[in-house]
Parts: C-alpha cells; sequence; structure tokens
C-alpha cells in the first residue's frame, strides 16, 4: 500500500513539472535563467576608480574585462600596462605600453607611462626621450608630463655612471581626470 501511494506522489509531481504552472514555473518562457549578456558598465571607468583607490589587482581584472568588451585599443592597453606597473610587473607593463604607443603614437599618457617605467628601470636616456615625445603628443599641456620630463632630463645629466631616482616621484597618468602617483624604488 505505502509502495501505490509513493509511486502516485512521484506521478502527481512529475505530471505537475510538465504542466505549464507546475513547480513555480513561469508562464511566459522558459524556466532555465538565460546567459548573461554584455554589462553595460564600462570596465575602464571602473578600474580607473579602482587605481584610484589603490586596489591594482582589482583595477588590471577591470581593465581586462574592458579588453574583452571593447577589444584591445590604446586605451585598454595603456590601462593594463599601468596597472602592471603599480603591481610591480615592470616587463609586462613596458609590453604593454610599447603596444599601445604602436597603436597610437599620439596617445600622451601611454608614452608617459612608458616613461614611468623606463625610469623604473633605470633607463634614464630612453625614459628621458620618451618623456620628450608625451610631452610633444600632449602639446605641453600636462604639469605631470612635464614634471617627470624635468625630473628624467636632471637625472640623465647628473646620472654619469651613478643613477639617483630615490625619493622622486613619477606621476602616472591616464585618459580623463585624476592622475596616480608612483615613487620610484630604486
Amino acid at each position: 500500500m505505502q509502495i501505490r501511494a509513493g509511486v502516485a506522489v512521484i506521478a502527481i509531481v512529475a505530471l505537475a513539472a510538465c504542466g505549464t504552472g507546475g513547480l513555480n514555473r513561469s508562464s511566459g518562457g522558459t524556466f532555465a535563467p538565460g546567459a548573461a549578456g554584455m554589462s553595460d558598465i564600462d570596465g575602464l571607468i571602473v578600474g580607473h576608480r579602482l587605481m584610484a583607490a589603490g586596489e591594482y589587482d582589482l583595477a588590471l581584472r577591470a581593465y581586462n574585462r574592458a579588453a574583452a568588451q571593447q577589444g584591445l585599443n590604446v586605451d585598454t592597453m595603456s590601462a593594463i600596462g599601468s596597472a602592471n606597473l603599480n603591481l610591480g610587473r615592470l616587463g609586462q607593463a613596458e609590453r604593454w605600453l610599447r603596444r599601445a604607443v604602436e597603436e597610437d603614437p599620439t596617445f600622451p599618457p601611454a608614452w608617459n607611462n612608458l616613461g614611468v617605467v623606463l625610469m623604473e628601470r633605470g633607463q634614464v636616456a630612453e625614459a628621458s626621450e620618451v618623456f620628450r615625445r608625451a610631452f610633444a603628443a600632449d602639446n605641453g599641456n600636462s604639469d605631470e608630463i612635464r614634471d617627470n620630463l624635468r625630473l628624467a632630463l636632471a637625472n640623465l645629466n647628473d646620472s654619469g655612471d651613478d643613477l639617483v631616482v630615490e625619493n622622486q616621484a613619477f606621476n602616472l597618468i591616464r585618459r580623463g581626470a585624476g592622475d596616480f602617483v608612483l615613487m620610484s624604488d630604486l
């Protein structure tokens, strides 16, 4: 008797699931949730805000999402390079920033941030030239780029064999408002 009751309950539940209103199923369409669509949130903006908050790893993830949404353009490559720089990944930062300046040689933030990477790596002569390009591409409008160029030229003139860049601030910049300051740790 109990077996028949159990079979009857299973049959009723199975039939309820097959019906249009059974087991909390919506009547308007499929029961399973659909795939997540593209987000309306701009990954670059999120990444910039995370960079300003000092959350460089999360910013890198946001920039990678932006690259997946928008493609690899000068903005996303420059942003990924800048996040890698702040994470201390100088080789990766240099590769991304060089790709950015190859994509758009007139993009001052990428040139400037590449110069910061080169200063961090002790390549003062090349950094000075890169800051000059950033300054020219910006038409001299950015105080941060001008300061970076001035510091690089001072180090180039003073260096000889002794490179002294300790306690000097080089400014990372991005497109839009705000700047990121990176202290040199050489």
